[in-house]
């Protein structure tokens, strides 16, 4: 009788150890997405062709990251607005950063080849940048200003040219405070 209060005990000892290490790594993926108007979290991916890119480096432009994957319809119907948008205001210095969630690089080059786009990809090959954004459900599209402050996210709504052109143009026209803007190197 005594073996088995033992073994009940460390049953129940190593349940509460599992349950309490690998809960928060589960239910992190629900993460509360940054507020509007707070800074936007700091990553580093790699995009398509093996080159690690930050957040960071597109300081003092507007910037548009689209949380994606290959198998979400909705994401591939949005994308071409996105492509219009991003030809039509590159050179102002608006970015789309399409980060995939999830899937092999291949799938998402072939995807990527097939419908041409030419904004960067990144890949989140292990979630963590969309666990850091909040992101539950695809597609979320997180707008960044110059300064790297969030200041729109649409969760689950399609974005068309037009409702990226009225969200993206007024923040180009924004200046940077001094105290905001990064060192040149």
């Amino acid at each position: 009788m005594k073996k088995i209060k033992i073994a009940t005990g460390m049953f129940i000892l190593g349940f509460f150890i599992l349950f309490n290490i690998w809960m928060p790594l589960v239910w992190g993926m629900a993460s509360r997405p940054p507020l509007v108007g707070s800074p936007a979290p700091e990553f580093q991916l790699t995009n398509l062709s093996g080159t690690s890119q930050s957040l960071e480096q597109y300081r003092g432009k507007v910037v548009l990251l689209n949380f994606w994957a290959t198998w979400c319809q909705p994401c591939t119907k949005e994308m071409p607005a996105m492509q219009t948008a991003y030809d039509t205001l590159q050179d102002q210095g608006f970015v789309v950063l399409a980060i995939n969630e999830l899937e092999d690089i291949k799938k998402v080059r072939k995807h990527i080849l097939e419908y041409q786009h030419t904004f960067d990809v990144l890949l989140d090959p292990d979630n963590q940048v969309a666990n850091m954004y909040g992101v539950v459900g695809l597609p979320v599209s997180v707008f960044i200003d110059k300064s790297g402050h969030v200041r729109k996210v649409v969760k689950g709504g399609l974005l068309t040219e037009q409702s990226i052109l009225q969200t993206v143009q007024p923040l180009l026209q924004e200046t940077i405070p001094a105290s905001q803007k990064v060192p040149a190197l």
